[in-house]
């Protein structure tokens, strides 16, 4: 039996759907790669500050691939953003806690997403070979 052209339709419209809930999560997956790759970057940077001494000069960056040179006046304590623009004064030790375990949150976020992303594919590539058949099924007039 052939298919009907409202068939066809509504699988097409369900392949667009799909296309888009994939473009959707690979923008999730992007935003949540650029922040671990921050956290990560942290993370280094208060493990390298913890060991040195007051009034060590650093580079630091600042963005767009500049550094500017600091000197360190505080080897004890840290500012760290905890979200809503809140930043809170927490030891380099208990920073370093924190960010360690916003890059685990962090991973396993990724990994659904990208287990999400994966399924999202599979269904469209699905679809797509049941479009196909459906195609082929046409009586050709």
């Amino acid at each position: 039996m052939a298919a009907s052209e409202e068939e066809l339709r509504k699988l097409m419209v369900e392949i667009r759907i799909l296309e888009g809930s994939v473009n959707t999560i690979r923008s999730r997956l992007r935003v949540v790669t650029a922040a671990l790759e921050d956290t990560i970057v942290a993370m280094r940077a208060l493990e390298s500050i913890k060991n040195e001494k007051k009034g060590t000069e650093m580079l630091v960056p600042v963005g767009a691939g500049s550094l500017i040179k600091v000197e360190i006046t505080d080897v004890e304590k840290t500012i760290l953003g905890v979200g809503a623009g809140i930043c809170i004064e927490k030891s380099i030790e208990s920073s370093i806690k924190d960010l360690n375990e916003r890059q685990e949150e962090l991973e396993k976020l990724s990994s659904s997403q990208q287990q999400q992303l994966g399924q999202l594919l599979a269904n469209i590539e699905n679809s797509k070979n049941r479009l196909a058949g459906m195609i082929e099924e046409e009586p050709k007039t």
